[in-house]
C-alpha cells in the first residue's frame, strides 16, 4: 500500500519528543523507548524531527537531527506504521533534510515553512515543489504562536497542485484558517488524494468528527498528527478509533464523545500552556512521560524551556479530574520491556 493509500485510511500519528539525559544530552535508550511505546499503543504512524522534537535539534552545535531519525528509523524497519521526518529551514536545508529522511527510508517529510519568514506565495510554492521532487511532502499549517505564520487561501490552493503533496496538517488553532484549507483542497479537485490530517491539539475530537462541506461536496479530516497524542497514547488511538467508526459510518455522534472533547482540550490546555503563549507545551508532555517513568526528566535543549508558573497545579488537576484519559496502567506493564 502506498504512503498516499495509508494516509487516506486515517491514522494516529504522535509527535514525538526527545528523551535528554539531566545534562541534556541524547537518552538514546529512553528515545527507543519512546518508539516502542508508541508503536505497542497502536499509533499508524511517527512524525520525529518536528516541533514536538525541538526545533534546536538542527543546530550544528547539538547535532540531533539525524540521530533520532536514525533511531526511530531503526526501531520501525521491519514495522508497516508510516515514517515521516520533520523538514525545515529556507531550501536548501530543506532538502538536505529531505534527502536524509529519503535515505533513512521515512516515507514522507512534513514540511515547515517557519524559516521563510514573510516570503511571498510564490516562493512558499517553489520552496514546496522543490522538496517533493525528494519525497512525498505533507504541508504543515503551524500556529504563528510556535513558529509558524498566516497562510492565505491561495497558497493552499496552488500547494494542492503540486503532485507529491499527499496531506495537510491543520495546526493552526483557529476555525477560520482550518477551512482555508479544507476549501483549497476540495475546490482542487484532490480531495480523494490528499489526506486532511488536524494537528489542533485544542480541538481534536470535533475535528475528527465534522463533516465540512464545499461546493456540494463533503470532505472530512482524517486522521491526526498531534503533540497531544505523544502522551496517553494507547487511550487517544481508542477515542481516535472510535471518532473515525462514526464518520465512516455516518452515524449520530454520541453527546459523550463530545464531551469527551472538551475534557481533552482542557487537558490539553494544561500540557500545552497557552495561558503563556504556549512557553510550557514541551516540558509539559515531558511531564506527563517523565511521571509515567519514560523520560527520566522533563529538560528540554534550551535550559530555560519548562514548566511556567502554575502549569504544575494545572496538570495536576487535569490529572486528578480525568483518569480516563491517561494509560499509566498499560506503560507500567510494558515499560521495562521498553527500557531493554
Amino acid at each position: 500500500m502506498s504512503v498516499r493509500e495509508k494516509l487516506r485510511q486515517g491514522l494516529a500519528i504522535p509527535a514525538h519528543p526527545l528523551a535528554l539525559t539531566a545534562d541534556r544530552k541524547l537518552d538514546e535508550r529512553r528515545q527507543r523507548a519512546l518508539t516502542r511505546y508508541y508503536l505497542a499503543a497502536g499509533a499508524g504512524g511517527i512524525a520525529v524531527g518536528v516541533h514536538t522534537t525541538q526545533f534546536a535539534i538542527r543546530d550544528p552545535r547539538i547535532g540531533l537531527y539525524r540521530p533520532v531519525l536514525e533511531l526511530a528509523a531503526e526501531e520501525m524497519k521491519t514495522r508497516p506504521e508510516l515514517k515521516i521526518a520533520g523538514v525545515s529551514g529556507r531550501t536548501r536545508q530543506a532538502v538536505g533534510e529531505a534527502e536524509l529522511a529519503r535515505s533513512l527510508e521515512y516515507d514522507a517529510v512534513l514540511l515547515s515553512l517557519g524559516a521563510l519568514g514573510e516570503a511571498a506565495t510564490t516562493e512558499l510554492i517553489d520552496h514546496a515543489r522543490t522538496v517533493a521532487a525528494v519525497i512525498p511532502i505533507v504541508g504543515f499549517y503551524l500556529q504563528p504562536s510556535v513558529g509558524g505564520r498566516v497562510l492565505p487561501h491561495e497558497f493552499w490552493r496552488q500547494l494542492t497542485e503540486i503532485e507529491n503533496l499527499v496531506a495537510i496538517k491543520i495546526a493552526p488553532f483557529n476555525r477560520y484558517q482550518t477551512i482555508d484549507v479544507v476549501r483549497a483542497v476540495t475546490e482542487s479537485g484532490r480531495a480523494g488524494e490528499v489526506a486532511l490530517y488536524t494537528g489542533n491539539d485544542d480541538n481534536i475530537v470535533a475535528d475528527l468528527l465534522s463533516a465540512f462541506e464545499v461546493g456540494g461536496q463533503r470532505v472530512r479530516i482524517v486522521g491526526g498528527l498531534l503533540g497531544h497524542w505523544a502522551v496517553w497514547t494507547r487511550n487517544a488511538v481508542a477515542y481516535f478509533e472510535e471518532t473515525r467508526d462514526i464518520s465512516r459510518k455516518n452515524v449520530s455522534i454520541p453527546q459523550d464523545l463530545l464531551a469527551l472533547g472538551t475534557q481533552i482540550t482542557d487537558a490539553n490546555a494544561a500540557l500545552f500552556d497557552p495561558a503563556h503563549a504556549f512557553h510550557g507545551c514541551i516540558a509539559g508532555l515531558h511531564e506527563i512521560l517523565r511521571r509515567q517513568g519514560l523520560l527520566a526528566g522533563r529538560w528540554c535543549l534550551d535550559p530555560n524551556e519548562d514548566l511556567s508558573p502554575g502549569q504544575m497545579e494545572e496538570i495536576d488537576r487535569v490529572c486528578r479530574l480525568y483518569p480516563h484519559l491517561q494509560d499509566d496502567a498499560f506503560v507500567g506493564e510494558n515499560l521495562d520491556q521498553w527500557m531493554k
